[in-house]
């Protein structure tokens, strides 16, 4: 498993980095050149308007009287100016020799119904003027002389300082992106240790947890942050598991202590037949035997039973009455020796749910409260819209309010000096309970309604909804 905290990029410190620095040079790519552009274009906005009014101002000249063949030269950086006629004749010119020029810019015309014109030309002959880079040409028409033809006035800038300007912004921008990339990669990578040292003490400590460590947790952060988060959701995770594994290293002891005492005793019985005197004593010791067999198969069931419960198996989802489920456990129980069974169920209480296993849930409770009522049994089935209800109460000694929730312990008994065989395998109210859960319900237990001695286990299931 690679190490968070290794370096290179499969480790989550190195893929922050890099992606850091790809977001930088994306953002310096598209910023420089975004600022190239503006920085360019506001330049030459500023060459050409200066250039522009050379024009007008020599034009102006043209308009009040007539032109000096020798100009003087232009200001406000402007390199030259040039008037030509409209057969492309020189008429004035700030330069010596201005026929190389004249040659050039004579096609280049204002459009129709336009008076100026400006372009950007590469290559133009503004050579003797010192340049042979871009210039920029603004022409503009003048007013007709003595000649009566219409003459054109050409302004020539030359673009030395735009280029220069934005030569070095360009420079600057290619030499700042390399350090700024790995600033922002040095930044991420620093950031994100912080971020992850944690994670890095919170994966230490998680290694550190082991069968015989159950207890250790992972360190807390303080805050509401995704880490924090993570590590509460850890602990509690530990919590739960250590619960878990507590809950089956007791029921794995308590199943080892119950099923000890019945097989040693068929084993000790099957002894005493096997070297019994009295012929007469073997059937006695068989059937003895037979019973402590029966318990280990009702322990062995009820076992199997609660571990299909505890991996959640799927179970049938089939609709059913818990009044009519109560009717039919009384009809099974003719009542002839013991307690009476009393079922109230004024009108039918459907659910959904494993028949078998509600079956079996309310045979738990009311083999349970047999075993303790003095005189009755109650099975009551009612629904409240939401759920429905289905209690068992007796009229025994009840159960203490600090051992409501042990009484479902697996293998738990309030009475400890109870005889083993005079009760159950300490796993049906368990199993109850599992069965309610799993069908999304809870099985509770509580004194009786009416303040009389006695225990009310009520089990509460959900009511489908209605279609």
């Amino acid at each position: 498993m690679t190490d968070p905290r290794a370096p290179g990029f499969r480790s989550m410190r190195g893929r922050a980095a890099a992606a850091a620095a790809l977001a930088m040079a994306c953002v310096l790519a598209v910023g420089g050149g975004w600022l190239y552009a503006m920085l360019r274009a506001n330049l030459l906005d500023n060459t050409t308007s200066r250039t522009e009014v050379a024009a007008r101002k020599v034009a102006a000249q043209a308009d009040t009287g007539a032109l000096p063949e020798a100009l003087s030269s232009p200001a406000d950086g402007v390199d030259l100016v040039l008037v030509l006629d409209a057969t492309g004749r020189v008429v004035a010119t700030s330069l010596r020799s201005a026929d190389p020029l004249a040659a050039g810019l004579a096609g280049f015309r204002p459009p129709y119904g336009q008076d100026s014109a400006d372009r950007v030309v590469t290559g133009a002959p503004a050579a003797a003027a010192g340049g042979s880079r871009a210039d920029v040409v603004v022409v503009r028409a003048a007013p007709a002389g003595g000649s009566g033809q219409e003459r054109y006035v050409y302004a020539v800038t030359v673009l030395s300082d735009v280029d220069d300007a934005t030569h070095a912004i360009g420079v600057a921008l290619l030499a700042s992106a390399p350090p700024l990339i790995a600033l922002a990669a040095v930044i991420a990578w620093a950031v994100t240790g912080l971020a992850l040292r944690p994670v890095t003490a919170i994966r230490r400590e998680l290694a550190a947890v082991s069968e015989s460590e159950l207890d250790r947790r992972v360190p807390d952060p303080a805050g509401a942050d995704e880490i924090a988060l993570m590590a509460r959701t850890v602990n509690a995770t530990l919590d739960r598991l250590e619960r878990a594994v507590t809950r089956q290293r007791q029921f794995v002891a308590d199943a080892s202590h119950e099923l000890r005492n019945p097989i040693a005793a068929v084993r000790s019985r099957l002894e005493v037949a096997l070297a019994a005197a009295v012929p007469g004593g073997l059937p006695h010791t068989v059937r003895a035997a037979l019973r402590d067999t029966e318990r280990l198969q009702r322990i062995a069931a009820d076992l199997l039973l609660l571990a299909r419960l505890d991996a959640h198996a799927p179970r049938a989802a089939e609709p059913v009455d818990l009044a009519l489920l109560a009717a039919e456990e009384a009809a099974r129980r003719p009542g002839a020796r013991g307690p009476r069974l009393v079922v109230v169920a004024g009108e039918p209480v459907p659910v959904r749910g494993d028949p078998a296993q509600l079956e079996r849930l309310l045979t738990n409770l009311v083999d349970n409260a047999l075993r303790y009522a003095a005189s009755e049994v109650r099975v009551v089935a009612w629904a409240d819209g939401r759920s429905g209800f289905l209690a068992v109460e007796d009229d025994g000694p009840g159960v203490p309010e600090v051992g409501q929730e042990q009484v479902f312990e697996r293998f738990a008994r309030l009475d400890a000096a109870r005889d083993r065989e005079s009760g159950g395998t300490g796993l049906g109210l368990a199993i109850a309970r599992e069965i309610a859960r799993a069908h999304g319900g809870d099985l509770t237990v509580r004194g009786r309604a009416d303040g009389r001695s006695g225990a009310r286990f009520v089990a509460a299931l959900p009511v489908p909804a209605r279609s």
